[in-house]
């Protein structure tokens, strides 16, 4: 993730709230600076040519040691200390079901084994209430399973956790 990109990605994660959690620019260049890993995707953007990409979703995961404050990040941070924590991933409305998320967390194991061997999984909070049914049902094809559940800013929220996929 690029300083550039960081406007559009606000808009990513703005257009997703509140599956995903309110931020302004600052709080995203805040979290962006803190994440051991920040990813967008990209794909062409067959509206505007003049363009060559658009992107259409990102991830920002942390490691263990971070100062980031986020209550769901220190619950994991207590819980599961050596694990890597997923903080967010929003896509556009009109990038989604297309396999997208699934490559990214391809790309985020990946980036994981070769750069945190130490870390053996990857937490991260999906809301309960109110429900996220689309994003429980993708982490749980994915491997993630409820390993607690807290109130996170008035929102009930499954704490999940799956290891890192052996390589492809």
């Amino acid at each position: 993730m690029r300083p550039a990109d960081l406007p559009v990605v606000l808009q990513v994660n703005q257009a997703n709230v509140p599956e995903v959690g309110d931020l302004d620019l600052d709080r995203l260049r805040f979290i962006v600076d803190e994440a051991a890993i920040a990813l967008v995707v990209e794909r062409m953007n067959e509206r505007d040519p003049e363009r060559s990409e658009a992107i259409v979703g990102f991830c920002l995961v942390l490691a263990p040691g971070s100062t980031y404050d986020s209550v769901n990040y220190r619950w994991f941070m207590q819980h599961h200390p050596d694990s890597m924590y997923l903080d967010r991933v929003a896509f556009t409305s009109d990038a989604r079901g297309q396999g997208l998320g699934s490559q990214l967390y391809d790309t985020v194991d990946d980036i994981m084994r070769e750069e945190h061997p130490e870390a053996p999984a990857l937490t991260l909070e999906v809301n309960v209430d109110p429900p996220n049914e689309p994003s429980l049902a993708f982490h749980a094809k994915h491997g993630f399973v409820e390993v607690g559940r807290q109130i996170s800013h008035g929102i009930e929220v499954s704490l999940m956790r799956r290891a890192v996929s052996p390589q492809a």
